[in-house]
Order: structure tokens, then C-alpha cells, then sequence
């Protein structure tokens, strides 16, 4: 077999159209972060900058956690499931302190008030993607 051909791991979400479609989420979810993070920071940091920072920080964890997700295999795994669990408590240690604190967000990340701006799906994509690893995780007989 030659390298462009190398089969992944079994547990790589590219592998399945479930996984295509998870990985599509992260993805826009990472490229959409990260372009407001940058916008934000260069245009109007000083306005509110722990929003702006956590922004740069969700688009960070997007960008881990679906390359972590597309790799699979042990690092893969681990990529993904240190990434994603850090996106499901940023999301809700923000969430809440968005809600009960707005003062300190004067303007809006993507993990602001659970994702509202987002349709909550920044609530929901963890425990999926949490899901997901569990799901694939390697058996005895796949090591």
C-alpha cells in the first residue's frame, strides 16, 4: 500500500458520513471563531477584550479538536477529547458568567450565553463530539 493510499485509523471521523458531517461542524465552527477573533482584536480590542480573547481561544479549541477528530488514531484521540472537553467547559464556565455577569461581556463570543447566538449549537457540539470518541474508541480486538 503506498502512503497516499495508507487506510486511517478506524476511529478518524473522515471514515464515516456521521463523522464527515461532525467534521464539517468543527470546522466552520473553527474557521468562523477564528475570523471573529481576528476581526475583533485588530478592529476593536480595547472595547471589550475577555470576549475578543475568548473568541481567539473557542477558535483555537475548534481548530484542535478537528484535527484531532480528522486524524484519529491514539493522538488523534487524545487531540481531540482534551480539545473538546475544553470547549464544553468553556462553554459553560462563559456561558454562565455571560449571563450572570454581562457587565464583563460587553460583547459577544461564540460560547457567550451557551452559544444563543449560534443557535446553543456550541452547547451541543461537545457532548456530540464527546459522543463520538466514546463511540469509535478503539475494542481489544481493534488495538
Amino acid at each position: 500500500m503506498s502512503d497516499s493510499t495508507k487506510a486511517r485509523p478506524a476511529d478518524a471521523a473522515l471514515n464515516t458520513g456521521v463523522g464527515r458531517v461532525l467534521l464539517l461542524v468543527y470546522g466552520v465552527f473553527a474557521l468562523s471563531a477564528s475570523a471573529r477573533a481576528l476581526v475583533q482584536i485588530s478592529t476593536h480590542f480595547n472595547e471589550a477584550p475577555l470576549a475578543y480573547v475568548l473568541s481567539a481561544l473557542a477558535g483555537l479549541v475548534y481548530i484542535a479538536a478537528t484535527v484531532g477528530l480528522a486524524r484519529g488514531g491514539t493522538r488523534g484521540r487524545m487531540i481531540a477529547l482534551v480539545s473538546i472537553t475544553v470547549e464544553l467547559v468553556g462553554v459553560l464556565i462563559v456561558g454562565t458568567l455571560s449571563i450572570v455577569d454581562a457587565v464583563a461581556f460587553p460583547d459577544d463570543t461564540v460560547w457567550s450565553r451557551f452559544g444563543s447566538g449560534y443557535g446553543y449549537v456550541p452547547l451541543i457540539l461537545p457532548f456530540i463530539g464527546l459522543w463520538w470518541i466514546w463511540r469509535h474508541r478503539p475494542t481489544p480486538h481493534h488495538v
